[in-house]
Parts: structure tokens; C-alpha cells; sequence
């Protein structure tokens, strides 16, 4: 039976045929799509942990206690699963487990543009890199078989194109695979030194017999043409490849790429005349066959970043490419990200935009958009969590500088609970005095509305524990908290002037579901009528000012034949923001 499916569909689908009953992730683009499609099998448990090191630490657990287990997440997130998957990886493991990382060259929607690859070689596990959906499947399965044969945890490395990607895939049946038997074994389960220096030997011993594995993985083959051109090349770079260099070519596709083939490699190189390495990102795959002595083109020809398209490699080959439809690009208008109609971060950050001598540091989500225009609310950002730490080392210098400046950390709800915890805690252990503000707008926003530990539901829509946020926030010892209504300016002035001139750290916490999300039972009770009214601007007394535009609500548009701003009913929602910025009241509630 055949289906079209995504490679991150593919994957999870591998890993239910793989008899995998414990799967773990954080969401992350290109990766969050893999849970929620294991979230769908019964035969698994699955969750979304509050972030990617519990849910390595979670998925190593399953595995010491027999099952077959799978950790996803993005390649930023594996980071933060680093720790854990850098000892956990020395180990032997009982039931087969699989860690997936979700690279993204080209960096569409990722701070960085890290090569995991490197995590492979620097923690001596077994990696596959799928090129299709059918390959996701088939090396899920075969992961499963080469982690417990070999006693590894096994990489697999996923690119955004595989991730979204719909191909073919013949699809089979579940192979029901018991849980082994736990037996306490200290040697082998607790990573003290003494243990620890015996697994490392141990492991150079499975990296030779998994360079054995290498070189006949039926992952790893020769497709030869007439001999001048031989092309190595992993992932969907081999689809690339055979675009641009043509059936008269010479391919080796690599699919288990730690260890790589040095037999193959080498005999394949020795019946071809030139030859070319397509890789993403790093020279991963070119440094090894440089080691190995033989000549190639790789990142001195094709580019060092980005994706390996065919109209990158054609750009890079031939310096061309192939025509395109021709357009006016002068008269395209940008069209950068913004707020959606209705989100309730535009009236926190409309308002803390125009404070004066504030520093405000950011962190990953939607929120990171404050930084631009009309709000130009955000001054720094880099990995999740870390605003509030950000925050605090910055206060700290200015504090004894005796610099007047106040600095405000603004986070999302599923980012203080995956590592702005423990940042907060930094604060007040460290007296700090920043404002910290965590902008809960009751789900995961930017990847596509995932529960999280304060949505009080789990992956597959079963109720759950909520995690109380003040009670949290009080707990670690902030004594000054306000929770607020975001679409209330006056309400986001008041709190902010009541903790401006604080010497202790304080929070805000701004609660108002995102405008996009299904509306729990909880949502609706607490908040009635939730957008249930739109808004029309009165023409005769609208004077053209577009002070209400610089709330960047994109439902306000200024007609140039009129000089008024009119509102797009179909993008209202009624958050009143622009009633409230009006000086002349022309904004006003739709008549029923």
C-alpha cells in the first residue's frame, strides 16, 4: 500500500512500523510535525516535553527500561539536548532509541544554521540521512534494528525540504517488538567516572564494527555512468545532483553517514575522473575524503551555506540558471512577518516601544517580531530561554555603571517553561532588578499551536495538570507580579510604571489567548465574548492621522483616495488597541 506522505509524516510512521511505544519532542520547525503524527498512533505514548533535553532524557529512560523509544526536535534543540545525548550515547542501550534532528539550511525559520551532522561524529553515533519520505521510513526501521545490533543511540538527520517534502511511500505493517527485561546493571547504566572510561573504550569498539555496518548498508550505493564525472553526495543533495550533473554521471549516495564508507568512498573515486561533493551546510563528507587522499571539488566550488538546490549548483557550476518567468520586481511590495489581527502582543509592545532609556531583550517566538516596525520594541536575541538571562547579565552591567537604564526580558508561556525557568531563577538569586514579562497567551504560537505545560492538555488532546504560572513565578521568589489584559494599554502602563524604579526583580504576565488558537473550554470561560465584536471607523470624525496604524494591526488600512483609514472586517476581531490609540473616537463598535 502505497501513500503520500511528508518526511516528517514518514518518520513517524517508521517509527510506529519500527514497534517504537515512547516517543518524546519539543516543537520545533521543521520537526514538530513528527509528534504530532505519532501522537496519532495508540500504540505509542506520546508527549511534548517542556523542552528538547527532558525530552532526550525521557526518551533514554524508555529505552534503559526496555522499549523501543524516539526524541525529535530541531537542530537548535539539540543544544539543549546535548547533555544528556552526549553520555547517553556512551552507553549501551537496552531498547533500541533514536534521536531525530531536524537541520535547516537556509535558515527559513531558525536563528542558526548548525550542521548536527558534527554531533554524530563528535558523540561516535550511528547516522542516516534520509533524501526522500521513503527513506525516512525505511531507515527509521532500520535505525531501530542497528541501535539495539550495535547497542547505540542513532542519529537521524533530517533537512527542512525532506521534513515538508510529499513523496511515495509504500507503507507496511507494525512489528510488535516486547519490552526487554530491565536488569540493574551499574556498569552500564550509571556514567561515574570509573564507568565512563570503560565506555569509552567500548565505543571505539562499536565504531569499528559500525564502519564495517558502513561499508555494505544497503543506504549507501553506486549508481556509475561514463566515468568523468563521480558526484558523493548525502541527503536530498543527491536529488540535486542528478538534476544538474545528468544520467551520464557517476553517484554515490550516502544514506548511513557516521561512520562514513572509507572502502566505498575510495573505490568509487577510483573509477571516476573528477570528482564533486554535494553536501549541505559543513564539509562534512569533504574532509574525510580529502583525509583520505583523494582529490575533489566540494566548498571551493558550491556554496559553504544555504541549501544545494539544482539552481544553486548550476549558479556555482556554470554560472547561470535556468530561466525563470520574468516580473517587475520594483513593483512587489515587501511584505515583512507581522502580528496577526488581534494578537495580543501588539498592545504590550506599542506601548513598551516608546519608553525611554530601556533596553528589551527578546527571546524565540512570534514575539521576536517586535523588533521591527511600527514597535521597534526589541533589542536582542538568541536562543530560548535566554532573555531573561540576557536581561539580567545586561542590568547588571548598567547597574554598576551607574547607568540610568532599565532593561525588560520579554518571553512567550512554552518558552519560560522550557528554560526561562531557571533564567528567572538566576535573577532573583543574583538580585537582580530587571522587568521580566512572559507573554502567555495560552498555547505554543509559532510553530503551530502545540500544547505546552500551561495549556492544561496534552499531545493527544487528553487533559492535564496546568501549570499555575503566578504560582510558579511566586514559588522562585518574585514578590512583585501583575497579570495582565495586553489589549488594555492602560493596563500595560500602569504595571510598568508600578516596577520601573523597583531594586528587586519583578514579572508581568500578559493573558490573552492567541487570536488563531481553538478556544479551550477554560479560554472561554475566562474570557467571555472572546472575539466576538469587530470595529469600524466612523469617517467623519477619522482624520487621517494613522496614529492607529502604528499599532501595526494589519485589519487598519488608510485610503489614499479618502486620506481615512478603514478597517478589513474579515481580519477584526475587536482587541479595541486602535479604539484606544484614536484622539478623536472615530473608532467604534460595530452596530448588530
Amino acid at each position: 500500500m502505497k501513500r503520500l506522505l511528508t518526511g516528517d509524516e514518514a518518520i513517524a510512521r517508521g517509527a510506529w512500523e519500527a514497534g517504537v511505544t515512547h516517543a518524546s519532542a519539543y516543537p520545533g520547525t521543521p520537526s514538530t510535525e513528527i509528534l504530532e503524527n505519532i501522537a496519532k498512533y495508540e500504540e505509542i505514548y506520546a508527549e511534548w516535553a517542556p523542552n528538547e533535553k527532558v525530552a532526550m532524557e525521557s526518551a533514554a529512560g524508555a529505552s534503559m527500561a526496555g522499549a523501543r523509544s524516539i526524541a525529535s526536535m530541531k537542530h537548535v534543540g539539540v543544544n539543549v539536548a546535548a547533555d544528556p545525548m552526549m553520555t547517553f550515547a556512551t552507553m549501551r542501550v537496552n531498547g533500541g532509541a533514536v534521536l531525530v534532528t531536524a537541520d535547516e539550511p537556509g535558515m527559513f525559520s531558525s536563528q542558526n544554521e548548525q550542521d548536527n551532522r558534527n554531533f554524530a561524529k563528535m558523540g561516535k553515533m550511528p547516522m542516516f540521512e534520509p533524501a526522500d519520505s521513503q527513506e525516512c521510513l525505511d531507515m527509521m526501521k532500520e535505525a531501530y534494528e542497528v541501535s539495539e545490533e550495535y547497542g547505540a543511540l542513532v542519529l537521524m538527520r533530517m533537512v527542512t525540504r525532506v521534513c515538508h517534502s510529499k513523496s511515495l511511500v509504500e507503507v507496511g505493517e507494525r512489528k510488535e517488538v516486547p519490552v526487554k527485561p530491565w536488569e540493574k546493571d551499574l556498569a552500564r547504566f550509571v556514567c561515574v567516572p570509573a564507568n565512563a572510561r570503560v565506555n569509552r573504550v567500548n565505543m571505539e569498539e562499536r565504531t569499528k564494527k559500525l564502519a564495517e555496518y558502513s561499508e555494505n548498508c544497503k543506504f549507501n550505493f553506486a549508481e556509475y555512468g561514463d566515468g568523468k564525472v563521480g558526484v558523493i553526495a548525502s541527503g536530498p543533495s543527491y536529488y540535486y545532483a542528478k538534476e544538474v550533473f545528468g544520467e551520464d554521471a557517476s553517484y554515490l549516495k550516502l544514506g548511513f553517514t557516521n561512520p562514513l564508507p572509507k572502502n566505498l568512498i575510495q573505490e568509487f573515486a577510483s573509477k571516476c575522473e573528477t570528482i564533486y561533493i554535494i553536501e549541505e551546510d559543513d564539509p562534512y563528507i569533504e574532509e574525510f575524503v580529502r583525509v583520505l587522499g583523494i582529490e575533489c571539488h566540494g566548498k571551493d566550488v558550491f556554496p559553504s551555506y544555504g541549501e544545494m538546490t539544482p539552481n544553486v549548483l548550476r549558479k556555482a557550476l556554470y554560472g547561470e540558471e535556468l530561466p525563470q518567468v520574468e516580473y517587475a520586481k520594483e513593483k512587489v511590495i515587501k511584505r515583512p512577518p507581522t502580528f496577526c489581527a488581534g494578537c495580543p502582543h501588539r498592545g504590550l509592545f506599542y506601548r513598551l516601544g516608546k519608553r525611554k532609556d530601556v533596553m528589551i531583550t527578546g527571546d524565540i517566538g512570534c514575539y521576536t517580531l517586535a523588533f521591527a516596525q511600527p514597535y521597534a520594541a526589541l533589542d536582542a536575541a538568541i536562543c530560548m530561554g535566554a532573555s531573561i538571562s540576557m536581561g539580567h547579565g545586561a542590568q547588571k552591567v548598567y547597574n554598576k555603571a551607574g547607568i540610568k537604564r532599565k532593561v525588560v526580558t520579554v518571553l512567550g508561556d512554552s518558552t519560560f517553561f522550557h528554560t526561562g525557568v531557571n533564567s528567572l531563577m538566576n535573577t532573583v538569586y543574583n538580585n537582580s532588578n530587571t522587568i521580566n514579562v512572559i507573554l502567555d497567551n495560552r498555547i505554543t504560537g509559532m510553530t503551530g499551536h502545540q500544547q505546552n505545560p500551561g495549556t492544561g492538555y496534552t499531545v493527544k488532546g487528553e487533559e492535564a495538570n496546568m501549570i499555575d504560572m503566578e504560582t510558579l513565578v511566586r514559588a522562585i521568589g518574585i514578590k512583585h507580579v501583575k497579570v495582565i489584559d495586553p489589549n488594555n494599554l492602560k493596563e500595560v502602563d500602569e504595571a510598568f510604571d508600578a516596577f520601573w524604579d523597583l531594586d528587586e526583580p519583578s514579572v508581568i504576565i500578559t493573558r490573552y489567548p492567541c487570536v488563531l488558537k481553538k478556544f479551550s473550554p477554560a479560554d472561554l470561560e475566562q474570557f467571555p465574548g472572546l472575539f466576538q465584536t469587530k470595529n469600524v471607523v466612523d469617517a467623519e470624525k477619522c482624520i487621517g492621522c494613522k496614529l492607529c496604524q502604528k499599532t501595526g494591526c494589519p485589519a487598519l488600512i488608510f485610503d489614499k483616495a479618502t486620506k481615512k483609514v478603514v478597517i478589513n472586517r474579515a481580519d477584526c476581531v475587536g482587541c479595541d488597541v486602535c479604539t484606544q490609540v484614536c484622539p478623536k473616537n472615530a473608532i467604534v463598535k460595530e452596530e448588530k
